[in-house]
């Protein structure tokens, strides 16, 4: 018994020799202790977390071990240790300021656990799962946004929030209002990905603060700043279809001032016809986009000059058939320029400017459709701290020029709108906010709008647990031309029964947030949301009473659109992320004791992203992709053959990035089961021109031998883009 003793002694005081612990304690730059901090030993694979008293113990191995130490919403620290070494000490991580701050939700910068809005933050790593030309194509990946297809021809496209329409949608570029009206159609193709720092995505009503348009949510593009720049860099890719893109950056100091230069390009001149109905699968396109932002000790100031020629039609077309009747096309030449700014005029106080140009020549088919809209806006807002208040007022003033060649634009229109805003950020208690406020404006055109809301959050004590309430209002003024791509293309009519009057929504979202640290090292975060939005005066374009019409007018009645939507984010200490969402959509129209469901409304969509980083060497794979359930389509009439719904949508990518020194290299391919809608889904393609079509006297198609199913040429019918699988590779460079 003493011999069996004695060699367990024996192996027991061997074994430790070999097996040393390494110790810390991990804390914020406040002191605070750090509860569920992921500690993970790269040399071993061993991982832990920190306990409530931000105290951490790890196997190491003999020799050097590497310790990757993180949390969420600070900056990842990498401690290389001598395996002899027992304690660490204070360990302190840095606040992740790309992480954590948000000004979306109350025009000051906050941090996003504190927001008593509920803001969803993505920065620009998360946008690199799958490489996109334009931030239109990368919104795809976050869950409940959707980019939505208006024309099979030309591939123009709105963003969709919610399973609500795209000019809902708000659209900002550092907090103005600098992607709306005539840009909504083809602007958002043009902003460059690489010039976005973070994206911050509001659901729901947000008029308090932005005004007209941001009646569904807002999607508000943080662009980099001069300072957090490398000093050159370049990304480039190529795709197996021929696209190719490329993004130079670089900062430069003069004196005082600090400046961020950014050039994107992006060609794709290979017309391609795959599904054999004779048309373009993908819109042919060359644009540029140059970028310029100087930061000064009170001033930011940008400016971006973005030209685009795009092409899609017949595959014989090309600009000798520009608005011609022997070759079917859609040619839109669109140039634009920016400058918007900031200046700092004390700690309290800031005004915010912007002028936007944006000049548009196109034409469909044989119709023409040139528009030149003018954008300027100035807002001044100051702040104010009483005890548990933060105060916020403001002054806003909108003028807008537009004018076009359509029948509907007899003249140029002037819109101007002044209007001013109080907000009231009251601290009940050290876990409970509320937050209030209401905006006056007076639009020329429709007088006085009035659009309150109010929110309140409560949290936990260390914050894991959040609990947020919102109500708001919105409303919207419409163009039909610059927002309804429909309205130009195909053979249909566009009819107005009555004035337009502004659209108005009210909303109620509940929002609870979750975080959970397991053992292991793995941080979860939940998040569930559940909304409910109701629109008055809801303008929706009538396909169905008149096949060759779209009928514009007012709902007499009410659209709601409710549902819910989770979000599952997981972070591993061995490398693994997960993000996984999904959101289920009820939106009908109610009218006259009659429920009808909307077109091109989801009933769930889904997305998802696995990421796993190996570090000797740096390989990250990245699988993504997004589920998008059945749509109402439009139909030409009842003899129209296509499918009256879409099918599920299943689009899966995956990417390998290997990177070593100042480089990155990455590969992969995007839809890889190569979904692509029906062949037929442009209606007589064959007869673009309606030259075989018979119309009787009310205007609607006549059913003959030639045509037994009463259809013109028709566009609209579009739900996802013809494109199917694609290859690509490409290399960042960069240096610091």
């Amino acid at each position: 018994m003493k011999n069996l003793l004695s060699i367990l002694a024996l192996f027991l005081l061997t074994n430790s020799a070999f097996t040393q612990t390494i110790k810390g304690v991990v804390k914020d730059p406040n002191n605070n202790l750090l509860f569920g901090a992921t500690v993970y030993n790269n040399t071993n694979s061993k991982s832990t977390i920190t306990d409530e008293e931000g105290v951490f113990s790890i196997e190491s191995e003999k020799g050097e071990n590497k310790l990757v130490i993180s949390y969420v919403g600070y900056t990842p620290k990498v401690i290389n240790v001598d395996g002899n070494s027992r304690n660490l000490g204070t360990i302190v991580l840095e606040n992740d300021s790309l992480d954590e701050v948000v000004i979306s939700g109350t025009l000051r910068q906050v941090s996003k656990l504190k927001s008593a809005v509920q803001i969803e933050l993505y920065t620009a790593d998360f946008f690199r799962a799958t490489p996109k030309a334009s931030f239109f194509e990368a919104i795809e990946g976050i869950n409940g946004v959707r980019p939505q297809l208006n024309c099979n021809i030309c591939n123009t496209g709105d963003i969709h929030i919610n399973g609500q329409e795209g000019a809902n949608t708000m659209v900002l570029i550092d907090g103005l209002p600098l992607v709306s009206g005539l840009s909504t159609v083809y602007g958002l193709s043009g902003i460059p990905q690489s010039l976005i720092k973070q994206v911050e995505v509001i659901k729901g009503p947000a008029s308090t603060l932005y005004g007209s348009e941001a009646i569904g949510g807002v999607i508000n593009l943080i662009t980099k700043l001069p300072e957090n720049v490398h000093r050159f860099n370049i990304e480039t890719y190529t795709t197996s279809w021929g696209e190719l893109n490329l993004d130079l950056g670089a900062k430069y100091q003069l004196k005082t001032i600090q400046g961020l230069i950014g050039v994107n390009y992006f060609n794709y001149s290979n017309p391609i016809d795959n599904n054999g109905d004779g048309f373009t699968d993908l819109t042919l396109q060359h644009r540029i986009s140059i970028f310029n932002k100087i930061k000064t000790k009170k001033n930011n100031v940008a400016f971006r000059y973005f030209y685009e020629d795009r092409w899609g039609g017949e595959m014989n077309w090309n600009s000798s058939h520009r608005g011609g009747n022997q070759v079917y096309g859609e040619s839109i030449y669109t140039s634009r320029i920016e400058l918007f700014g900031t200046y700092d005029v004390s700690e309290n106080l800031f005004v915010q400017y912007s002028l936007n140009n944006h000049d548009q020549n196109s034409a469909y088919g044989t119709t023409l459709y040139n528009a030149l809209q003018t954008i300027g806006f100035i807002q001044a807002v100051y702040s104010k701290t009483l005890k548990n208040h933060n105060l916020l007022f403001g002054a806003t003033y909108r003028y807008t020029s537009y004018d076009d060649n359509t029948p509907a634009t007899a003249e140029k229109e002037i819109t101007s709108l002044p209007g001013v805003f109080i907000q009231d950020e009251w601290k009940l208690s050290d876990s409970q906010t509320l937050l209030s406020g209401i905006r006056y404006d007076k639009n020329s055109i429709y007088g006085d709008i009035w659009t309150p809301r109010l929110n309140y959050k409560w949290a936990s004590k260390d914050e894991s647990s959040i609990v947020r309430l919102g109500f708001g209002t919105g409303y919207r003024v419409v163009n039909v031309f610059t927002e309804d791509h429909a309205a130009l293309t195909g053979a249909r009519d566009v009819v107005f029964t009555e004035d337009i009057l502004p659209e108005k929504s009210w909303n109620v979202n509940v929002n609870w947030n979750q975080k959970l640290y397991s053992k292991y090292g793995t941080i979860f975060d939940l998040d569930l949301s559940v909304f409910k939005t109701e629109f008055s005066n809801r303008i929706l374009p009538d396909y169905e009473t008149n096949p060759n019409q779209i009928i514009y007018s007012n709902l007499d009645g009410k659209s709601v659109t409710q549902g819910v939507t989770l979000n599952v984010n997981s972070l591993s200490a061995n490398g693994l992320k997960i993000n996984i969402g999904a959101t289920f959509i009820d939106s009908k129209i109610i009218q006259n004791n009659e429920t009808e469901y909307p077109f091109l409304t989801e009933k769930f969509s889904g997305n998802y992203r696995i990421s796993y980083t190996i570090y000797k060497p740096k390989i990250t794979f990245d699988l993504s992709g997004t589920v998008i359930g059945p749509m109402k389509l439009p139909l030409l009439g009842a003899l129209d053959t296509r499918d009256p719904n879409s099918p599920i949508i299943n689009i899966m990518n995956l990417q390998a990035t290997y990177s070593f020194k100042e480089f990155e290299v990455y590969a992969g391919i995007k839809n890889i089961f190569n979904f692509k809608p029906a062949a037929n889904s442009i209606a007589r393609a064959f007869d673009p021109f309606d030259k075989d079509v018979e119309f009787g006297s009310n205007g609607q198609v006549v059913a003959t031998p030639n045509n037994p199913n009463a259809l013109s040429f028709d566009p609209s019918y579009v739900y996802y883009s013809n494109q199917g699988s694609n290859g690509f590779l490409g290399l960042r460079y960069y240096i610091k």
